[in-house]
């Protein structure tokens, strides 16, 4: 599987990685099974911390 964008953390279920796409970051975790869920879009000026679980 390719992977773009930077890794962001490790997470029990996979890895989550940043994928940046103008002024947004779009936030999605690969899962050991190979599905993939994004947890969300967030412009570049918030926090994603904040609302990343």
């Amino acid at each position: 599987m390719d992977r773009v964008g930077y890794k962001y953390r490790e997470e029990k279920d996979g890895e989550i990685r940043i994928l940046l796409y103008g002024h947004y970051r779009i936030a999605y975790l690969i899962k050991k099974n190979s599905d993939i869920d994004i947890p969300g879009v967030f412009h570049g000026a918030l926090d994603i911390d904040r609302y990343l679980p």
